[in-house]
């Protein structure tokens, strides 16, 4: 009897670490969202100041194919993401919104001037509220919007090659279907 108490607790402490260890082999960027299938919530964004480009709300995400990005200015991952949005908006065919995620306007500005501005929309989110309501756990995260102004995909972190042709151009496609 003594050995199977001792022995118990060693089992269970056995189990748990396996439990972890599988779980760690799981694509960070797969979270599975409460809000896929679902419509977008409401919200409305602002323009953010001095861009040029408008700020953008739900409605505005019926009547195509919308692709929104979640990014911000300070988000190194955001940067090595860019050049694939730059290049996705280059495609055409898609709607490419993005929601500014606690950022000064002028560091939004400084950040697309460099870079590029592949949105048609950028909405200022400086409270996270939006963000929040979206389920976004950090940025940069990436969904992709029906016609109807339904979630159908997430991503979450960086967009490589390999995720933009797996996964985000097959989720736009069937999204259009």
């Amino acid at each position: 009897m003594r050995y199977v108490l001792f022995g118990l607790p060693l089992i269970l402490l056995v189990a748990l670490v396996a439990v972890f260890a599988l779980s760690m082999d799981r694509d960070p960027g797969l979270v599975r969202s409460v809000l896929i299938d679902k419509p977008a919530p409401q919200f409305s964004l602002a323009e953010v100041e001095g861009l040029g480009v408008p700020g953008f709300d739900t409605a505005s995400l019926k009547g195509d194919v919308t692709v929104v990005n979640v990014f911000a200015s300070w988000c190194i991952p955001c940067r090595d993401e860019h050049p694939l949005l730059m290049a996705l908006k280059d495609t055409g065919g898609v709607r490419l919104f993005g929601i500014n995620q606690s950022d000064a306007p002028e560091n939004a500005r400084a950040f697309l001037e460099e870079l590029g501005n592949p949105y048609m929309a950028v909405g200022s989110d400086r409270d996270r509220r939006v963000s929040i309501d979206w389920g976004v756990y950090g940025v940069p995260e990436t969904f992709v919007v029906d016609a109807d102004g339904v979630i159908t995909f997430k991503h979450v972190g960086p967009l490589t090659p390999d995720t933009l042709r797996s996964q985000l151009l097959p989720a736009i496609e069937q999204a259009r279907s």
